[in-house]
């Protein structure tokens, strides 16, 4: 393809946010109308992106030109079937938060719409990057945004929440910094897939340790693996509906993103080496995560609990598949597992936007997300049941829907290369569903009918709009994984075929 759609999908959101920034800011209807529209091209664009796709054909679409020479800083960017559905449902969340914002966001309008665009082009430059200098640039620009969107549109502890957020993942970023300097003083480049292929430190395993850990720091705060969670639930609860769509939707995934396109291909033997304290850490998440989750009587903090639970699955595939690295016999298993967490990456996407956006349609009503305050809503707001019922039991992993392919991926790789891990974690699947079908089914929308409610109002247009096409990734995707495992499944076998 000689058209350049990375690059346009990467600063068509910036351009965007430009314009923006250029309206009068009293012509709120316009620019957010213009906003939506601007979104519509890389999710369009995002589109094209996948039917065009080679599966296992490595890297593609790459554009590559010298940017700072003196340094030896290229602007390079490339997609393959890793970052190919990652690209896709940043740009589908951010339209649907862009669309439901549009509804909800009464005061600064143009400040959120410019900030939420820009934090677009944030998230999609670190899916493209392949130069480490644009990589880090991209992944400090989708800090900034998020900073202000929790600070100024949060809730009452917002900054708070903010500047927690904030100072975690700078000190995750200086952390990553020091190591990709250190890269670059070893291997002479900052192109990442170069570095991957010149093993950096390999002569030296302490040295490469060290830039491990510090890598892996940056990574496991976004993610966010225990115990470097704590910065989630504040900026979860705290955040507008969108940011936390966004936050636990992509965010979260660039943590993830980055132990697979940087971490696992150029440090393989100390990913091997340090593997088991990664998977007792994975473990760890996930059975904390959703045991926290149950103890949670608001609703939000629940579900970004939940995450942290979630995320758990994503890093225990990839640590299970790094501790079988150099055994021929467990690269089926290794495939299996990795695809699994890949796979749980996107799931979780459209499964917690969903939830965090069905958090956002009762606040918007009742004013409160206490758990204990409901009851009995189930014939009161049936539309809304119906599509809390499709996420939860998605989030659960009930066969069927989309939540659990990538668990089962998960737990098959693993139990076939370290079945001790595979059975601990499967502990969290049994409290994710207590506290989805307790906590969330029970209270919310059975049992006797809170008289205080009697006025609440059912989903509206706008809000079905919303949660539709999350609805329907999650019943497609159930029912036939295919659509989106053969495009992993090609990237991962690629990258352990490197390994």
């Amino acid at each position: 393809m000689d058209f350049p759609i990375l690059t346009v999908i990467t600063f068509v959101p910036l351009l965007g946010s430009l314009i923006v920034l250029l309206m009068p800011k009293d012509k709120e209807r316009l620019i957010k109308q213009f906003s939506i529209a601007v979104s519509f091209i890389p999710l369009i664009l995002s589109i094209l992106l996948w039917v065009n796709l080679e599966k296992g054909g490595g890297i593609q679409f790459e554009e590559q030109v010298a940017w700072i020479p003196t340094i030896h800083v290229n602007y390079h960017v490339g997609a393959d079937g890793l970052s190919v559905p990652l690209i896709f449902l940043t740009a589908l969340l951010t339209t649907l938060s862009l669309f439901y914002s549009s509804f909800t966001i009464k005061n600064r309008v143009k400040e959120f719409f410019f900030l939420f665009l820009l934090l677009e082009m944030g998230m999609f430059g670190v899916f493209v990057s392949l130069d480490f200098v644009l990589f880090y640039v991209f992944w400090e620009i989708g800090l900034v945004p998020m900073y202000f969107l929790i600070g100024v549109w949060g809730g009452p502890r917002r900054e708070y929440a903010a500047i927690k957020f904030f100072i975690y993942t700078l000190v995750g970023s200086v952390a990553m910094l020091l190591a990709i300097i250190g890269i670059y003083l070893n291997t002479g480049t900052f192109d990442i897939i170069q570095a991957a292929a010149l093993r950096p430190f390999v002569e030296n395993f302490t040295l490469g340790a060290l830039a491990f850990w510090a890598i892996f720091l940056a990574f496991a705060i976004k993610v966010p693996m225990f115990p470097f969670h704590t910065w989630l639930p504040d900026a979860h609860v705290e955040a507008p509906t969108a940011g936390s769509v966004i936050l636990a939707g992509i965010l979260l995934k660039l943590g993830c993103y980055g132990f697979f396109r940087i971490l696992l291909p150029m440090f393989p033997e100390q990913f091997h080496r340090f593997a088991p304290i990664i998977a007792v850490l994975a473990v760890i998440s996930i059975v904390y995560g959703a045991m926290v989750s149950m103890a949670q009587w608001d609703l939000k903090k629940l579900i970004a609990y939940s995450s942290v639970s979630h995320m758990g699955y994503v890093m225990l595939g990839l640590a299970a598949a790094a501790l079988a690295l150099g055994s021929e016999d467990m690269l089926t298993s290794q495939a299996i597992a990795m695809n699994g967490a890949v796979f749980q990456m996107f799931n979780h996407g459209i499964i917690t936007g969903a939830l965090f956006f069905l958090v956002g349609v009762i606040y918007e009503r009742a004013h409160t997300r206490d758990l204990k305050a409901f009851g009995g809503l189930a014939s009161k707001v049936p539309y809304y049941y119906g599509i809390m019922l499709v996420a939860g039991l998605a989030s659960l992993g009930l066969p069927g829907l989309a939540g659990f392919w990538g668990e089962f991926f998960v737990f098959r790789g693993t139990f076939a290369i370290a079945p001790v891990y595979a059975v601990v974690g499967v502990i969290g699947i049994v409290f994710t569903a207590a506290y989805i079908l307790w906590k969330v089914i029970q209270h919310v929308f059975l049992g006797p009918f809170n008289e205080k409610w009697a006025n609440l109002t059912d989903m509206e247009t706008y809000e079905k709009i919303t949660l539709w096409p999350l609805v329907i990734f999650m019943v497609l995707f159930g029912l036939y994984p295919p659509l989106i495992v053969d495009t992993i499944n090609a990237a991962m076998t690629r990258l352990l075929s490197g390994l």
